[in-house]
């Protein structure tokens, strides 16, 4: 027998908030992930320019190409910083996204609990009713064959 709970309606809005929720966790993660690798490769792109550099001063360089080198340089360590900036944002919004969905599950729990219990109760409220039933007919049994 199907029992209806309550709050279902309560439960089924809840779970859609927590499916709207993982969505926009995975979301932040993906755009973590993508700033955080923007940000590797600038700093990966830095480290073999700064090598590059250093062995072409041991080799000599125009005070032109060193002033090129330094301006790019000082871009270069602007745009990582402003990459740096928005990895640690992405990370926040990443963060307070999980802490969503983490406190949406544990309400879903919640209601999925109440739900169990509920379907329990009414269960043993039917067993006993049976069992009360049965007992009713043995004893109409009992005193009819008494006759």
């Amino acid at each position: 027998m199907g029992y209806a709970f309550k709050l279902q309606k309560v439960l089924t809005m809840k779970e859609n908030e927590k499916h709207q929720a993982a969505g926009e966790y995975n979301e932040a993660v993906r755009r973590f992930e993508e700033v955080a690798e923007k940000l590797y490769h600038f700093l990966k792109q830095k480290e073999q320019y700064e090598e590059i550099h250093k062995q072409k001063l041991q080799s000599g360089l125009s005070i032109q190409e060193i002033r090129y080198f330094q301006q790019f340089i000082s871009n270069l360590e602007r745009t990582i910083h402003h990459y740096q900036l928005l990895v640690m944002q992405a990370r926040e919004q990443m963060h307070r996204k999980q802490m969503k969905l983490t406190e949406l599950n544990i309400e879903v729990k919640k209601y999925e609990k109440m739900k169990e219990k509920y379907i329990q109760a009414a269960f043993d409220a039917e067993r006993t009713a049976e069992n009360k039933w049965m007992d009713e007919i043995s004893i109409q049994r009992f005193v009819h064959r008494g006759d």
